[in-house]
């Protein structure tokens, strides 16, 4: 936990520096690019993934001197400014997740009848669980994503988004609720 710490300083103060070294912002982005990558190809896919991973950093790097560190972590920061962006991009995302969950409501062709039981049931959570994601409020589907794809702890999540904690709390109570109530009603034998 004291090395977390150390590095969250150490973030900090290379934020400082690169704004009169802006050399030194690179190891921020090796720090925390492949993370905000893999949070953004999960919420929008690999190419939006890779826009908003690199549009992140670009953003961060024009707005450095607007860091506070009283308000939270570089990182937190970090996946704050990506999920704006995550928004603006939220209209694609949306349709993405309704088109999988229509093309999932189709029945199965005679030739996907011989898929393993294994596979047949994660299709069906998954199919699931991306449609009761298209059906949750954007704030809470952004609470969800953060704790579970960026790994944000609550702290970081309410700074990212500019919510307080209990808000947080509060969110994921709400959605994880809706996502066990929509994975609970999935009997993939029927489908």
């Amino acid at each position: 936990m004291g090395s977390k710490v150390a590095v969250e300083g150490d973030d900090a103060e290379l934020l400082a520096r690169s704004r009169s070294d802006p050399e030194s912002f690179s190891t921020l982005f090796d720090r925390y690019f492949t993370a905000l990558h893999g949070y953004a190809s999960r919420r929008l896919g690999g190419t939006g993934g890779d826009d908003v991973a690199a549009e992140t950093f670009l953003v961060a790097f024009r707005q450095r001197d607007r860091f506070d560190p009283g308000r939270g972590t570089v990182r937190a920061w970090l996946y704050g400014i990506a999920t704006n962006l995550i928004r603006e991009h939220r209209r694609i995302e949306e349709r993405g997740y309704r088109a999988h969950a229509r093309v999932a409501a189709q029945p199965a062709y005679e030739g996907d009848v011989d898929r393993a039981d294994s596979r047949v049931s994660a299709a069906a959570a998954r199919d699931g669980l991306v449609a009761a994601l298209a059906d949750l409020q954007p704030g809470d589907r952004d609470v969800v994503l953060l704790v579970v794809w960026g790994e944000l702890s609550h702290d970081e999540v309410a700074s990212a988004l500019g919510i307080p904690v209990g808000t947080v709390g509060s969110r994921l109570h709400r959605a994880r609720k809706r996502l066990r109530v929509a994975l609970d009603n999935i009997n993939p034998i029927e489908r």
